[in-house]
């Protein structure tokens, strides 16, 4: 892996981030931060606070505390309107389409484009041609209901969806659960073209080889706490699953990120 020369553009930073659900600390004192072109991801165990971050970040919880800026400026996001309004897109495991309709209209749902007051079905459906093209996406046809597609061309659509925004975010809650291998590598290879088109990418994954494949950094939550913010290129797997189980204080292996885009 190597750096370009290019000062990357700080798109994403949360400081001290904590929520408590009762008696129940999900996060205390959680630092972020994300690039334009570069797939950070979050890792840890069940109940590490990985789900509550995502809602944090997507408009679905308040923090209780810290700050999130968003291109440098201090910004609030009270719900998910808000989070899209800034440029900040969440695909969840479950994917939220409509299985009874086909392609194009789940990629423009909500985004309809019009012409002489009704469905302009021509311009939306040579975007949608033009957006998978530029993922390199297979899918068969853009007039295929969704429910006949298998598991990893419902992840590509949900993914294109989302890039129908143009954000400058991109939230992916395990992408690659219940894939198989070339589904898998399907989805991997469509997380690195979201990279190449200067994306933030925040991949949230328990698979560590996944992680490894596609992430540039991985940062380690523990018990809702930051415990490691890690370059891939210098850490092995072994590494990241101590640092996820507590065997070993992935802080000690912290570095400063370069100001440059990983490749």
């Amino acid at each position: 892996m190597t750096y370009s020369t290019q000062p990357a553009e700080h798109l994403l930073s949360l400081r001290g981030i904590s929520k408590r659900f009762g008696a129940v600390r999900a996060l205390t004192d959680v630092d972020l931060d994300v690039y334009a072109g570069e797939v950070v991801a979050i890792v840890g165990d069940n109940g590490a606070g990985k789900s509550t971050l995502v809602k944090i970040l997507s408009g679905v919880h308040p923090q209780d505390a810290g700050e999130i800026s968003f291109e440098g400026v201090p910004v609030t996001i009270s719900n998910p309107t808000e989070a899209r309004g800034l440029g900040i897109e969440t695909i969840y495991q479950d994917l939220s389409l409509c299985d009874n309709l086909d392609v194009v209209s789940n990629l423009w749902l909500g985004r309809e484009l019009l012409t002489n007051g009704g469905l302009d079905e021509v311009a939306m459906e040579q975007q949608s041609w033009t957006l998978l093209r530029e993922l390199n996406a297979r899918i068969p046809s853009v007039r295929v209901p969704v429910a006949a597609l298998s598991g990893g061309q419902r992840q590509v659509v949900a993914i294109a969806r989302s890039l129908v925004g143009d954000p400058k975010v991109v939230i992916l809650d395990e992408p690659t659960a219940a894939l198989g291998v070339a589904q898998t590598a399907e989805v991997l290879n469509l997380i690195e073209r979201l990279r190449e088109r200067g994306l933030g990418v925040i991949l949230i994954s328990h698979n560590i080889a996944d992680v490894q494949a596609v992430s540039d950094r991985i940062v380690v939550l523990r018990l809702g706490r930051n415990n490691g913010d890690l370059r891939v290129a210098d850490v092995t797997s072994e590494m990241i699953i101590g640092a996820i189980t507590g065997a070993s204080d992935a802080s000690l292996l912290r570095g400063t990120r370069p100001a440059a885009v990983a490749r």
